[in-house]
């Protein structure tokens, strides 16, 4: 317990330097760390967005991952649902990308390999495109895609 107030606004003055310098450090991580996710989510091609998050990686095509709920035709392109879920063991990373949309980014997931590699969103479609889902897993890379046709866009349209 403070038995002076001399006590009590040296306590408070450290735990606010304390905290101070905590956050400051924090803050720096987020800056790197949303300066790298405005790169990952400009208008870019398809090729060019893998390039960037994947660096050239060799992508092994897999049966191991499955779609739910992601619909072969989606009425409209503004809400397009979509579930992937995987068996493969050790998952890191799952992305989720749409070849043809301006940015083909949609999501990213970062998983401990402790959990189930499974994730749902809703996402916008411009126009008929392939769905991508790429897992990192073990080191190495997979993925899975299918074809979803647009009857009315979503972005923009």
């Amino acid at each position: 317990m403070l038995k002076s107030r001399r006590q009590f606004i040296k306590k408070m003055f450290s735990i606010a330097v304390y905290g101070l310098a905590v956050s400051s450090n924090f803050v720096c991580a987020k800056l790197a760390d949303t300066q790298w996710l405005e790169q990952s989510f400009q208008p870019s091609s398809y090729k060019e967005t893998l390039k960037h998050l994947f660096k050239g990686v060799r992508l092994i095509k897999s049966k191991r991952i499955k779609f739910s709920r992601l619909p072969r035709v989606a009425e409209n392109g503004s809400i397009v649902p979509i579930t992937v879920a995987s068996s493969l063991k050790n998952v890191n990373k799952i992305s989720i990308l749409v070849k043809k949309n301006p940015i083909p980014l949609i999501a990213e997931f970062h998983l401990s390999p402790a959990v189930e590699a499974r994730v749902s969103a809703r996402f916008k479609m411009a126009k008929t495109s392939d769905v991508i889902a790429i897992i990192e897993a073990d080191g190495k890379f997979y993925f899975k895609s299918k074809k979803v046709v647009v009857a009315v866009g979503g972005c923009g349209s």
